[in-house]
């Protein structure tokens, strides 16, 4: 079993206490990264007793221990899942070889900047998530928030150890400029765009959990093919912890819409402003932030044909999704991919080399399980009986990044003008009216069993617990 020694400053299982060096490069660094969350993690915590879940063990089944906590006392650690003898790497031009314990010095440069983009996604989501335990719609909900927010922070000690073990002085240098970007700074914002958005209602909370985390999900499956055998050890550990994002995700969405369901339901009523006379999220604005998240999150993938994308897998640094289930030569030589181009005002399906679109086949694995996801909330829908379909806009709607963003596309991927983009906006993304209202439902609800008007309670607890176990104690 691979335990972790929380005797140990640094809890860990990789060996940290044999590496004098090492050990005391992170330690140098965890104060600044203590400072960092009392600056910017979740706001007015400290005292708070939270029941987490920490790891205790890599092994399937043991990693997951539950107490109260005080969050700034939790135990974040380097954890990597145990090291898989004689494994290869399974793709590009060094498939077949043992896969690498130290960097290849012609990769070095790609590592460290695939390493540093993932790296900043986990500080810069507890950035924009920090204001949100002020209007947590339940103590359920709020226990939730927090456990993201920690195992986003566990996430950035794992980029960091990977930065300060493999990369020297330049790592180093790396980890410090993590803690010192922030999201939504107009200086010094954050990598990628999605991590520069405000999460400033519940509502966009459980969106991105969905969407974006699901983006992380993608990601990080692609990093846990790498032939570099320290990232991809590390990564398959933090996708443990993003299953459980995403449910967060999934289920909060979910409770809206069967609480706004019942409503419509009950009283009889289907008009939008008659449901949120109620005080409750009608289904249309429920669409419109799903639109945005998704839209929002499309972009994470990058340019849809990339030489960068090519060059990664090519040299064993990323692969692609469930890469050894995939039947082919995992070298792509002379393979296509479909990818989509704008041509005469029209979306048009060309062939690009394989190698270059695989951000754009990332995005399709993608594709296929968000929708899946939006697929069980219209059971919801369907069972409460009301007449209303969540649909994924088309995957070329809002974009920012790539060949795609130089047009207007609108949610059933018909390019449109500037001019109907402006007068029809409002009807396929939320409004500032639309924001002002669900930000008007946010309060929170801190008393043991109640849950806030617009949402409807989890069907079960966490850990076994009642859902009306006190999850956070406010002392």
């Amino acid at each position: 079993m691979s335990s972790i020694d929380y005797g140990e400053r640094i809890p860990n299982n990789v060996g940290l206490a044999d590496d004098r060096a090492l050990q005391r490069a992170l330690e140098h660094w965890q104060p600044r990264f203590r400072d960092w969350w009392r600056e910017m993690g979740p706001e007015g915590t400290a005292g708070f007793d939270v029941y987490l879940r920490t790891a205790i063990s890599v092994e399937q089944g043991g990693w997951a221990h539950f107490d109260y906590v005080k969050m700034p006392d939790y135990r974040w650690g380097i954890f990597l899942n145990p090291a898989e003898p004689g494994r290869k790497v399974h793709f590009g031009a060094h498939k077949g070889e043992d896969a690498w314990q130290e960097v290849p010095g012609e990769y070095r440069a790609n590592l460290r900047r695939i390493i540093v983009t993932q790296g900043d996604t986990e500080p810069a989501s507890v950035e924009q998530q920090r204001h949100l335990g002020m209007t947590a719609p339940s103590l359920y909900d709020l226990r939730n928030l927090f456990q993201i927010n920690v195992e986003e922070g566990r996430h950035l000690w794992a980029m960091v150890y990977l930065l300060h073990a493999y990369f020297g002085r330049d790592g180093r240098e790396e980890a410090e400029a993590l803690l010192e970007r922030r999201s939504g700074d107009a200086d010094n914002p954050r990598i990628l765009g999605a991590f520069n958005e405000r999460t400033p209602d519940w509502l966009s909370f459980f969106m991105f959990t969905y969407f974006t985390d699901r983006d992380g999900k993608y990601q990080l499956c692609s990093l846990a093919e790498s032939g570099f055998d320290p990232l991809a050890r590390t990564t398959r550990f933090m996708l443990t912890e993003e299953a459980h994002h995403m449910f967060v995700g999934e289920s909060g969405v979910g409770r809206i819409i069967q609480r706004t369901c019942e409503a419509m339901v009950q009283q009889k009523v289907d008009d939008p402003a008659k449901i949120r006379a109620l005080g409750l999220i009608d289904l249309p604005t429920i669409q419109r932030y799903l639109n945005f998240h998704f839209s929002v999150t499309m972009d994470l993938f990058g340019a849809d044909v990339s030489s960068n994308a090519a060059t990664f897998y090519s040299t064993g640094l990323k692969g692609r999704f469930d890469e050894t289930k995939i039947d082919d030569d995992h070298l792509l030589a002379g393979a296509t991919y479909p990818v989509l181009e704008v041509h005469d005002s029209r979306l048009a399906v060309v062939q690009a080399p394989a190698l270059n679109a695989l951000n754009d086949k990332l995005r399709d694995d993608y594709v296929k399980d968000a929708v899946a996801g939006i697929e069980r909330w219209n059971k919801i829908i369907d069972k409460s009986g009301v007449a209303f379909r969540l649909r994924a806009p088309h995957k070329a709607f809002n974009r920012k990044i790539g060949p795609l963003s130089a047009v207007r596309v609108d949610p059933e991927g018909i390019v449109t003008s500037e001019a109907d983009w402006a007068q029809r906006h409002d009807a396929w993304l939320p409004s500032e009216t639309d924001r002002a209202f669900v930000g008007s439902l946010m309060g929170r609800v801190a008393e043991r069993g109640k849950f806030a008007n617009w949402i409807a309670p989890p069907a079960r607890g966490i850990n076994n617990q009642p859902v009306d176990y006190e999850y956070v104690r406010f002392n």
